[in-house]
């Protein structure tokens, strides 16, 4: 349950870093594509919080070396792109239905909780299992 909790927490601290990150995008530059472009800094921003987060503290998985590590979140990375769909998904569905940053920001949440709730079964099994070690 302790570990539930804390993967709850850093899903929610990641998912306000990826907001964060989308917000201070549109908000600085208002132009051609700044929705999408602030979605994939978004992304990135949640992408590598996450990693840091659930490297340590979840999986409480050490990494052999520093190219160790960028293979290991090349394929965080990787298992990453069908929930990253998910969540695009949701939150340009809500965009373009709703027409508010508000509803686009609740469906970036919706997506990312059900990315995330994938994304640790994918991890847990794939990622960080020790074997890979």
């Amino acid at each position: 349950m302790k570990q539930t909790t804390a993967y709850v927490i850093f899903a929610l601290i990641a998912t306000a870093a990826n907001i964060a990150a989308q917000d201070a995008v549109v908000r600085c530059w208002n132009g051609v594509f700044s929705i999408q472009i602030s979605i994939a800094v978004g992304t990135v921003v949640g992408l590598v919080v996450k990693y840091f987060l659930d490297k340590r503290y979840i999986f409480r998985f050490t990494p052999r070396s520093v190219a160790h590590d960028g293979q290991v979140f090349a394929f965080y990375a990787l298992t990453g792109v069908a929930t990253t769909a998910i969540f695009w998904g949701s939150e340009l569905a809500f965009h373009f239905f709703f027409r508010t940053k508000e509803m686009r920001y609740l469906g970036a949440i919706i997506g990312l909780a059900i990315g995330y709730f994938s994304k640790y079964r994918l991890d847990k099994r794939y990622v960080f299992n020790v074997r890979q070690a």
